[in-house]
């Protein structure tokens, strides 16, 4: 059954806020390659500079994945598992001088919390969506 009236609108404003945001972080990676790329080394990622170009990529197709309507279940587990991964590798609280762990405790609280979201619209996914392209895997 789709998703409509009201409660379609709010699904659509939310789905616009969430991937926006999602796709313009991705949109980030390509605008600060150089500075993203040196905080990827200092954490150990290999090759550094492609995954932060992929992970850009990954973040924009994602985004727009779930503000489109296409393929929406499939795009926001992909940016939940990348927020996950994030979350673990660059905002480790846990192993970091006590001035940065509130820090980096709210970067990865962010990230997990983000990564719900996510899981949320992965499970509304396979519905139909009003103001949507409904481009579903099944």
């Amino acid at each position: 059954m789709a998703v409509t009236g009201l409660e379609g609108l709010a699904l659509l404003v939310g789905r616009v806020l969430f991937g926006g945001v999602i796709a313009f972080t991705g949109l980030n990676h390509f605008m600060q390659t150089e500075q993203m790329t040196g905080y990827a080394r200092h954490k150990g990622v290999p090759a550094p500079k492609l995954g932060v170009l992929a992970s850009g990529l990954f973040l924009i197709l994602g985004g727009f994945s779930v503000m489109l309507g296409v393929f929406p279940s499939l795009g926001a587990v992909a940016i939940a598992g990348f927020l996950i991964v994030a979350a673990v590798m660059f905002h480790d609280f846990w192993a970091v001088p006590e001035d940065q762990q509130q820090t980096e405790m709210t970067q990865f609280l962010k990230n997990i919390c983000l990564a719900g979201g996510a899981l949320v619209i992965a499970a509304v996914g396979s519905q139909e969506w009003v103001y949507s392209l409904n481009v579903m895997l099944f």
